[in-house]
């Protein structure tokens, strides 16, 4: 128990430290919570101040529901919690008028209350219906005076939650992830020119070639990784305060392109290194012809620089990137020229198939990269 609290302890001291040094998600998640801190205190003193002790609780609450990592979260959660809180008040006041306080009635109220916490606009809060009609019931006794009061201590809550991101609104990052889109398609452009070295390779070293196919795996998990964020980016330029980048939005739009372009083609590209794990495992990559082993490593080359056009931190240009394609389709028609059986071994002719068949969906995912970049510019 000591060990996991000491582990515990540094981990955090740690998140603070790289939170203070530099920017980046661990800094966003500080201030979020310094934020949350100061906005739910001051909730909570002002509630205590101005309200009776029975509904304090709901300032600080509501101020945690306020701040979220968005502007636009914040609003959108503040306003179904809101809702929800105003639905349950209603309907406390509602049955303490008509039916009195009651067990019968109580359970009534809990299953309206669970009723209308399934409408969807709602979203997550829907349970709020029913906790806050439980306190205005039971607490409150459905009086309009305790209705009155916990409506304003959500209020002061909500209050302090929004002027606490008007003061501090959440940092852009759409610079920051930009890069990691055109980092992510480095990699993926540096991957495909180990796989064609491996195809021309005459032994190719076999634990490398395995090793590839994890290492495309993990280039996958990050590809979802920064889509999540370049989407979340999306969301935080939604209201937010801060001064708007020239072009963000576009940039931010042509990123999550970019990124739909990037994972088809991994698949084609994990499918194609596959093929050549399980060659070179069965020794059956040795016997490829070599003309065909050149001329499928040239066809991949060629990709990997349409893949560079198209990741770039800067606007693709579309007339150079169909001119790359246009080449990469020519090499893949040569490497179709150069399909032979070698020594007479069917599984030869059906792993060139194979590959060619990747290849060919690998440059139809580009091209279709071209016609959204033409339409882009």
């Amino acid at each position: 128990m000591g060990t996991s609290a000491a582990a515990a302890a540094r981990d955090a001291v740690g998140f603070v430290r790289r939170g203070i040094r530099s920017s980046g998600n661990e800094r966003d998640d500080l201030v979020l919570v310094v934020k949350t801190v100061v906005a739910a205190t001051v909730a909570w003193v002002l509630a205590r101040y101005l309200l009776p002790p029975t509904v304090s609780t709901f300032a600080p609450f509501t101020a945690l529901v306020a701040l979220q990592s968005t502007v636009y979260r914040s609003l959108r959660e503040c306003a179904q919690y809101l809702a929800a809180m105003t639905a349950g008040a209603a309907l406390a006041a509602s049955f303490a008028a008509l039916t009195g306080i009651h067990g019968w009635s109580f359970a009534l109220l809990t299953l309206v209350a669970l009723g209308v916490g399934r409408f969807r606009p709602l979203g997550e809060h829907g349970t709020q219906v029913a906790i806050i009609g439980f306190f205005a019931y039971s607490s409150g006794l459905g009086q309009i005076d305790y209705i009155g009061h916990l409506v304003a201590s959500v209020a002061i809550g909500a209050g302090c939650g929004v002027v606490a991101h008007a003061v501090l609104a959440p940092a852009r990052h759409t610079v920051h992830r930009k890069e990691a889109v055109a980092d992510l398609f480095r990699r993926v452009e540096s991957r495909i020119g180990e796989l064609a070295d491996a195809f021309e390779t005459e032994a190719p070293d076999a634990e490398r070639v395995h090793r590839l196919g994890g290492e495309w795996r993990a280039l996958s998990f990050e590809a979802d990784r920064i889509r999540q964020a370049v989407d979340a980016e999306v969301e935080n330029s939604r209201l937010n305060p801060r001064p708007t980048i020239e072009g963000s939005a576009d940039a931010l739009v042509r990123a999550r392109e970019a990124l739909d372009v990037c994972q088809r083609c991994q698949d084609h590209l994990r499918s194609a290194g596959r093929s050549l794990d399980h060659a070179v495992a069965g020794g059956e990559l040795a016997v490829l012809p070599a003309s065909f082993r050149s001329a499928y490593a040239g066809v991949l080359r060629t990709a990997a620089r349409a893949i560079h056009h198209i990741g770039r931190p800067e606007r693709t240009d579309p007339q150079l990137l169909s001119q790359t394609l246009d080449q990469a389709g020519r090499a893949l028609d040569h490497a179709r020229r150069t399909l032979l059986v070698a020594d007479g071994r069917p599984e030869t002719a059906a792993l060139q198939g194979t590959l060619l068949t990747d290849a060919g969906r690998l440059l139809e995912e580009l091209h279709h990269s071209d016609r959204f970049l033409a339409q882009s510019t």
